[in-house]
């Protein structure tokens, strides 16, 4: 009996399950569900958390978090069609940041801190070598769907 190892694929099934770990503990903290969140774990991999919350200056447009590989963390608008989403702030710093620091980057967001984060994107890293970035994702809890 032979067994063949597919190293890249298992790797890539590691990735997603602890990347859907990660999203979903973020989700939790910012009080959401996991039926707020898409994820795509092809390469840039890339989440987005719908939030049921409207900033005061975009009266029209629901709140998002929008997550990437490259760049970490950021708040969005959704557009009036739904069709995308426009960066408002990076949050900076971490790709993988702990989901207590997107929780207070949020806060600030919706205080209207002009502190909060940044505008520009912060490139954090190359996108791929998803092992690497493995390393970076925090532990998720069992019951984050890991």
């Amino acid at each position: 009996m032979s067994i063949l190892i597919d190293f890249g694929r298992d790797t890539e099934f590691s990735f997603e399950r602890r990347l859907r770990g990660y999203v979903g503990a973020v989700a939790r903290a910012v009080g959401v569900g996991l039926e707020s969140c898409t994820l795509d774990a092809g390469t840039p991999a890339a989440a987005y958390i719908a939030l049921d919350w409207r900033l005061a200056r975009f009266p029209g447009h629901d709140l998002a978090l929008v997550w990437d590989e490259v760049n970490g963390w950021a708040a969005a608008i959704e557009n009036a069609h739904g069709d995308a989403a426009t960066i408002l702030r990076y949050l900076g710093g971490e790709v993988v940041p702990e989901p207590r620091a997107v929780v207070k980057f949020l806060a600030a967001v919706r205080a209207g801190d002009p502190d909060a984060g940044t505008l520009e994107a912060p490139a954090l890293r190359e996108p791929g070598d998803h092992e690497h970035l493995l390393a970076l994702a925090p532990e998720a809890s069992p019951a984050a769907g890991g």
